[in-house]
């Protein structure tokens, strides 16, 4: 007979994936990677035989548990699954799934609401950084219906809203791992920078595009991949990130200059797929990028100034604000808002071929 997980379905901003708690997964992470592949249905393009939606978005899944530094109140480990490929990735952040992470826990008996709203520290465990992340709670249980929209998710729902400290360098160890807000790889002018995610930065023209194309159309677009793949494996070991091939950061950003009234216009590859939005924080970075004097993006972008700067980074489905505060000239803080909902709790059968059970 089939071991049995406890699961929570969530989806959080623009993916989706299973949340489970840590006491109920393998300690062997080996054997702990499996399960998640199992439960996704991976290897195959289609995830046909498991819940997993046979795209970077909707193949992810978060481990939750409670912290006993007293630096947080959850631990997250975000988990990016392959689809065509058997692979659990780790080192990454997702804001996305992170902006599902507390409703999950409280879901899970993990935490307990406050009546009306509820704050608490999360920790990301794939970088150590920690987001306040509040929620609305009446009665003590996460709220999801709401007027909140985001961009690229169909219905409005209740807002979860979350604030970064400290971001910089959480992934390549500093802000820009080269030194320089500007660098050349194969005669392109790139901007290698992490402030949450590892990103590269190229001029859309840089590469032959416009960068206002569709995600489809830039998906279909065999030649540019290549083109991009390339210039990404070689920013990888200059980004501190070593061989690139088989992780999916950095992202690529391809940037343009906005033409629907806000800061940048760009298009996200993670890695290979076009992003048919914009990851979250993805977006803090590309947005710190679009501040920065001498970045391939400032000159492109409309900014605003002042100690709080709020920038929307148009993407592919609409758009995504984000909200800078500023110490001097350096980035100290970023705050945006997401949405999140419960799809499904219950458990789900694991194959006796992976794994029996911790008592087996």
């Amino acid at each position: 007979m089939a071991y049995e997980i406890p699961c929570w379905f969530m989806r959080g901003g623009t993916s989706k994936g299973p949340f489970f708690r840590a006491q109920d997964l393998p300690g062997d992470i080996a054997t702990r990677d499996n399960v998640i592949m199992d439960v996704l249905g991976t290897p195959d393009p289609r995830q046909i035989d498991g819940l997993g939606g046979a795209t970077s978005l909707t193949s992810k899944a978060g481990i939750l548990s409670i912290p006993t530094d007293g630096e947080a109140d959850l631990d997250f480990l975000f988990a990016q699954v392959g689809t065509a490929d058997a692979t659990v990735d780790t080192t990454p952040n997702c804001g996305n799934m992170l902006a599902a992470a507390l409703p999950a826990a409280i879901e899970a008996g993990m935490l307990r609401g406050d009546n009306g709203r509820t704050t608490r520290r999360v920790r990301t465990i794939n970088t150590g950084v920690i987001a306040e992340i509040t929620i609305d709670t009446p009665d003590g249980r996460p709220l999801y219906d709401g007027d909140a929209h985001i961009d690229g998710v169909p219905k409005p729902a209740a807002p979860v809203s979350c604030g970064f400290l400290d971001t910089e360098g959480a992934v390549c160890g500093t802000l820009l791992p080269t030194g320089n807000a500007q660098d050349h790889i194969d005669g392109v002018a790139v901007t290698m920078i992490d402030n949450g995610m590892p990103v590269l930065v190229i001029r859309a023209t840089d590469v032959g595009i416009t960068g206002y194309e569709s995600h489809e159309q830039l998906d279909a677009d065999t030649a540019l991949k290549a083109r991009i793949e390339a210039l990404r494996l070689k920013a990888g070991p200059l980004m501190n990130l070593g061989d690139v091939s088989k992780k999916p950061i950095p992202k690529v950003t391809l940037v343009a200059a906005p033409r629907d009234g806000g800061a940048i216009c760009t298009r996200t590859f993670i890695p290979h797929d076009c992003h048919a939005a914009i990851g979250v924080l993805g977006a803090v970075t590309v947005a710190t990028a679009a501040v920065m004097k001498g970045s391939v993006a400032f000159d492109l972008a409309q900014g605003s100034s002042g100690a709080t700067r709020v920038l929307s980074i148009e993407h592919p489905s609409g758009e995504f604000s984000v909200e800078l505060g500023f110490d001097g000239e350096r980035v100290v803080r970023a705050a945006l808002l997401r949405t999140a909902r419960l799809l499904m709790r219950g458990s789900v059968p694991i194959s006796p071929s992976i794994w029996r059970g911790p008592n087996a």
